[in-house]
């Protein structure tokens, strides 16, 4: 029996505005694979309106990407803080995000590697907070966790760095703190690797049934702190050594 795309779609998007959390999709309605997680994604992404970024990762430097697209509702470019009763849970993870200067749109040719160089314009520290329409964080199948947005609840976007080019994310001391108290400091931590071959992957597939990647989209390459869940209550402050600092709050 074919998977019911639609049902699972208007249940995670009936979840959001209602936050009667699940705790599965419908039978019949759960994805039982990453090409239907996509037709999932796809008919949520048009009921949220305008994509404004993605998330973009993967489980080691050698393994295939997946990402996510992200909403223009749920990214910010300062530090007011967010209100802990907008989320179910509040998980905190420290990224590296770069801001497209430029389109690329889908077409038959894969980009190259100098080509996605070419149309970013800047690297920005981000803080991704993690959040789901499940009653909890892995109550599911990864496959229903990963069409509900892969997690994603809000996306703090940092300063910009035009200067980004000879920045190596897996060498780059970071320091995440909460409420002035050391959580993480360490060097590195994505366990995807270098993020470039990330966006190449989104470029010439993860992004293209969505319309393809476009100029000021914000895309961040993965964890490099792991996910902490993190009570009301908590000042967040990201330091990426010698790039920037992004900072929230969950009040």
């Amino acid at each position: 029996m074919a998977t019911d795309f639609a049902a699972a779609a208007q249940a995670l998007l009936e979840a959001r505005r209602s936050r009667k959390l699940l705790t599965h999709l419908p039978e019949g309605a759960r994805p039982q694979n990453a090409a239907e997680v996509v037709e999932i994604q796809l008919l949520v992404a048009a009921g949220r309106g305008p994509i404004a970024g993605w998330k973009v990762g993967a489980a080691t430097a050698e393994a295939e990407p997946s990402g996510v697209a992200l909403h223009a509702e749920d990214m910010r470019f300062d530090s007011t803080p967010y209100a802990a009763s907008d989320f179910n849970i509040t998980g905190i993870e420290a990224e590296i995000g770069y801001t497209l200067g430029a389109d690329l749109p889908p077409r038959d040719a894969p980009y190259s590697r100098d080509e996605v160089l070419a149309a970013i314009a800047t690297l920005n520290p981000t803080i991704e907070i993690v959040d789901t329409r499940f009653e909890r964080l892995a109550i599911s199948d990864p496959l229903s966790h990963a069409a509900d947005q892969v997690n994603h609840g809000a996306l703090v976007v940092g300063p910009a760095v035009d200067a980004w080019q000879a920045i190596d994310p897996p060498k780059l001391p970071i320091k995440l703190t909460f409420n002035g108290q050391v959580a993480v400091e360490h060097v590195g931590g994505n366990t995807a690797g270098e993020p470039i071959r990330l966006i190449q992957w989104l470029a010439n597939k993860g992004a293209k049934r969505f319309g393809g990647l476009k100029k000021g989209m914000v895309i961040t390459t993965g964890s490099c702190t792991g996910n902490i869940l993190v009570p009301p209550g908590t000042a967040v402050r990201a330091e990426f050594a010698g790039v920037g600092v992004v900072e929230t709050e969950i009040k």
